[in-house]
């Protein structure tokens, strides 16, 4: 890992001997660590770079943590707090949290923990400011097509290699998925930008109506025709012709269509005048096509003509942590139209979102993310997830449960996969196998 990669942490303490044990092991750990012996001095390394997380300690003369914790909620909303004191009890972790800490941590405490929350808590950071670079980025496709994932990386390199060509389009892809959305980019990106950018529902579109709604129809064509109209080929030319549900077209309509692909050139409905159109057809299918093609509700040329490249769009189950980054992005628009501040997520609301399947997909996270950031709480389908209650009782009970929890929810997010978990919760292995037999936890009842 090089310097530019490790996450840059602040670790502030008043204790010169703690700061350099803490500072050798968080080194260590794969952090780029900054030290501070004071509010004051925390607050003007702030302002000199950027951290992706702050851990300090609570107890120190003068204005102490919970001071700092108010002080970057202020000039550092989304900055990650980590607290850590010899001093900690339930109510202070109680006002801590609610005052917006990360975490809450105790002396003496355990080195690998420490290193699993720092993690977690420099992944959030990191993904709220890419949110935020991809808004504001000059990279307009990024931030239209946002996703850091491998699949998204190469769904990203694909687009950009179809942008420029004189090439029709399938896009492929559950519903949900933003079909929509990648044709939008293709006409937006590429040369016909300015020029129409036409949509139509082949699905909405009655049998009977279909034909008139593509191609036009002259006055007179049939009963209630009482004037000409242009239809969507001829309304696009120049642009583009966005077919979504490509599949749902019948199939007479669908001789004339590819009549058009060939030739470039439309007859109104009660005309033999051909008029020649000059569009870019992008169409798009939640169906296989070439499966279509073989039980005859499709033709198969017609699906050779309409591919001249496919384009296969991930679900958002295969996207990983992309999907905390769209989270944040569409909770944090809705919070500030909402004009509330962007609430945080709890750790349980964190693995549920990456083990729910999503079967709206984008679509559906939206409307997830949209009513989370206007306060109305996290729900996933027919479930609502609630930050777990602080129970009663040692500060040391509290945190083996809630370490429990967070193993429990990474095994079965992974499926049983030991390998998996450490990458999740950012823990050697040695480690985790320790931690699961100290707390009951077998790998095969997840899976594994």
């Amino acid at each position: 890992m090089t310097e530019v990669e490790k996450p840059a942490l602040l670790v502030v303490d008043d204790d010169p001997l703690v700061i350099a044990s803490l500072g050798q092991w968080l080194e260590i750990s794969g952090f780029a660590v900054v030290t501070a012996m004071s509010v004051e001095a925390a607050l003007g390394a702030l302002e000199a770079r950027t951290f992706d997380a702050v851990l300090t300690d609570m107890r120190m003369p003068g204005r102490d943590g919970l001071a700092l914790l108010h002080a970057l909620r202020q000039s550092h909303p989304a900055m990650p707090i980590v607290m850590l004191t010899g001093h900690g009890d339930v109510p202070l972790a109680v006002e801590v949290l609610k005052a917006g800490a990360f975490d809450f941590l105790t002396k003496p405490h355990d080195p690998d923990r420490l290193v699993a929350t720092l993690r977690n808590a420099t992944r959030q950071s990191r993904l709220i400011r890419r949110v935020a670079a991809l808004e504001t980025g000059a990279d307009g496709l990024a931030a239209r097509l946002i996703g850091a994932s491998p699949t998204m990386q190469r769904l990203q390199a694909h687009i950009r290699a179809l942008l420029d060509l004189k090439l029709d389009v399938l896009l492929l892809g559950e519903t949900g998925t933003g079909k929509e959305v990648v044709a939008r980019v293709l006409h937006d990106f590429g040369p016909r930008r300015g020029k129409p950018f036409v949509p139509i529902n082949c699905a909405a579109v009655p049998a009977e109506m279909i034909e008139s709604e593509l191609f036009g129809h002259e006055a007179g064509a049939f009963t209630g025709a009482q004037t000409t109209r242009i239809g969507k080929f001829e309304f696009a030319s120049g642009g583009t012709l966005f077919l979504d549900e490509i599949e749902s077209m019948p199939v007479a309509a669908q001789s004339k269509l590819l009549r058009v692909l060939q030739e470039r050139v439309i007859e109104r409905i009660g005309s033999n005048r051909s008029i020649p159109v000059d569009l870019r057809i992008i169409s798009a299918t939640k169906v296989d096509l070439r499966v279509a093609s073989d039980a005859g509700a499709f033709r198969a040329d017609l699906y050779f003509r309409l591919a001249g490249d496919e384009v296969t769009l991930p679900p958002l189950r295969d996207r990983g942590e992309d999907i905390l980054l769209l989270f944040t992005r569409f909770a944090a628009v809705a919070s500030h139209a909402a004009g509330r501040a962007p609430g945080d997520l709890p750790p349980e609301a964190v693995e549920a979102l990456l083990a729910y399947p999503w079967p709206g997909n984008v679509r559906e996270l939206r409307s997830v993310a949209e009513r989370f950031g206007m306060g109305l709480g996290l729900r996933l389908g027919t479930t609502v997830v609630e930050a777990a209650a602080i129970p009663s009782g040692a500060l040391a009970e509290m945190v083996d449960a809630y370490e429990r929890r967070l193993i429990i929810a990474a095994l079965k997010t992974e499926k049983g996969s030991i390998a998996g978990a450490l990458e999740r919760l950012g823990l050697p292995r040695r480690t985790l196998n320790e931690k699961m037999r100290r707390h009951g936890i077998e790998r095969a009842d997840y899976g594994g």
